[in-house]
């Protein structure tokens, strides 16, 4: 069981590369006595090394930031220096989640940046608790292909309800047993508060932001605790801060719902008639599993439905899940097999990622909201009237993401607000499955008056920026290159 990640979809589809650091000196800026020892970065776990054009470095920060002269955490970060000789500073992105990590998307997402980097430094991290800071690994790979086949994300009986709860248990239980004292240090505020030790570090005066999906929420957290060190901040695909659990559950739900909608329009389908056909194949699934050639793997209705969900991230990949679609009306699952397999992090090797244990350790960490199973029941209604393909699975998401998880939750919402900043430049494309147009608004307002900035595409996929609209890169790069501030509402179609 996985909720569906709120990071950019270039990230889901991304090879995977887990950098390293090496230990030979340059130039590096300074915080509290703390040296970025920038160096040839390295590969690890077979990956191939990133471009010699790439430096490494790690920077010490407190484990626990109340105690700033305690235990330390290791934050992996990754730059590629500005190429013109007119530099801003840096530019430090991130690339969404949580648990994405930066230092493996940065490469891959240079060439969409390619001429903010005349300009800036290019920088991003693996937030703690991710990928090479620490990243924590709560399943090994044979539990989680195991769990894949035998626990039901949409639980129709009393036994298959026991089943889905000891699981999310049971998953709990592996991540505090591998994090340790770190399981309660891996909250957005932690992350906010490293990026500004990050942008001391870089030797900035302000923080030059990019924000991608769950990425504008850290930006809007870093914002309210640093408003007067908020320098050029750009937040695209927006989450909403007002939304607690059940809302971030609905508003995937809708997102979800409208990426198929206007899908299925594209292939001459009648959405609401389509959609119920889809509906139907899941429901075979979940009583009889499609076969695969896949070493005898099954398609199961929880991975048939996150097969679904991954080419919905991009409208270029929607051939790709009509393809897939056709396979298994015909009865074979392999290729929605492999498009899960993709969004879940599976190498053919059947290594898996670890993107979903450190969203689940982040992400239940900051969210005090635990659904019970009742409420829960309650709910499924709503959640099946918006949505007869999602709104199960993500209904009992939201009673099994975090159940009986080891520490509590922090907050019901993020708190955004930062009167005082300097504008924030807030990106909403109004066909985004995972964080719905409607949080765009939301963020501005809740930034404040002055503050927040709002720039509508009308386009689809998850994220606006280098994703085909003229419009929306050149208003995004004269904001960051050259400090010009859109007006508020405008509108690119």
């Amino acid at each position: 069981m996985t909720r569906f990640t709120r990071w950019t979809a270039l990230t889901v589809a991304a090879a995977l590369l887990t950098a390293g650091c090496s230990g030979s000196s340059d130039d590096g800026g300074k915080s509290g006595g703390t040296a970025l020892d920038w160096g040839r970065c390295k590969a690890s776990g077979g990956d191939p090394t990133p471009g010699g054009e790439w430096q490494c470095a790690t920077l010490r920060v407190p484990l626990d930031w109340s105690k700033p002269d305690g235990s330390t955490v290791g934050l992996a970060l990754i730059r590629a220096k500005a190429t013109g000789d007119d530099r801003l500073g840096s530019l430090l992105f991130n690339f969404g989640g949580p648990g994405g990590s930066g230092v493996s998307m940065m490469p891959s997402y240079a060439a969409t940046a390619s001429e903010l980097r005349e300009r800036y430094d290019l920088v991003s991290w693996d937030p703690r608790g991710v990928a090479a800071s620490e990243g924590i690994r709560c399943r090994d790979d044979k539990s989680i292909q195991a769990a894949e086949s035998s626990v039901d994300g949409t639980p129709d009986t009393p036994a298959e309800e026991r089943t889905f709860l000891q699981d999310a248990a049971d998953f709990g239980r592996g991540c505090q047993e591998a994090a340790g004292e770190l399981m309660a240090h891996v909250s957005t505020t932690d992350t906010a508060r490293d990026m500004d030790r990050i942008r001391q570090a870089l030797g900035d005066d302000r923080l030059n932001y990019f924000g991608i999906s769950y990425g504008t929420e850290l930006g809007g957290v870093y914002a309210h605790l640093f408003p007067e060190k908020v320098g050029r901040m750009t937040l695209d695909a927006v989450v909403d801060p007002s939304a607690g659990t059940v809302g971030h559950a609905k508003n995937q739900t809708r997102g979800f719902q409208t990426a198929l909608d206007n899908y299925l329009r594209s292939t001459g389908r009648d959405p609401e008639q389509g959609s119920r056909e889809i509906a139907e194949l899941l429901e075979r699934i979940d009583s009889d599993p499609l076969p695969t050639s896949s070493s005898g793997r099954e398609l199961t209705q929880t991975l048939a439905l996150t097969g679904i969900v991954l080419p919905l991230y991009s409208k270029t990949s929607w051939p790709v899940l009509t393809s897939a679609l056709e396979a298994a009306e015909e009865g074979d699952g392999t290729e929605l097999l492999a498009l899960a397999d993709g969004y879940n992090e599976r190498r053919t090797s059947g290594r898996y990622g670890t993107t979903t244990h450190s969203q689940r350790v982040i992400s239940c960490l900051d969210d005090k909201q635990r659904p019970t199973v009742e409420e829960t029941k309650k709910l499924l209604p709503e959640f099946e009237e918006i949505s007869p393909v999602f709104g199960s699975f993500l209904g009992w998401d939201t009673a099994g993401w975090c159940h009986d998880w080891p520490v509590p939750g922090q907050f019901d919402t993020p708190e955004v607000s930062a009167p005082g900043a300097a504008p924030v430049l807030v990106v909403g494309n109004t066909g985004d499955p995972a964080t719905p147009y409607e949080g765009a608004r939301k963020m501005a307002d809740e930034l404040g008056e002055d503050v927040g900035v709002v720039l509508t595409w009308k386009g689809e996929g998850h994220g606006a920026y280098g994703s085909g609209s003229d419009c929306v890169d050149s208003t995004v790069d004269a904001y960051l290159l050259n400090g010009t501030v859109p007006e508020d509402g405008k509108t690119c179609s």
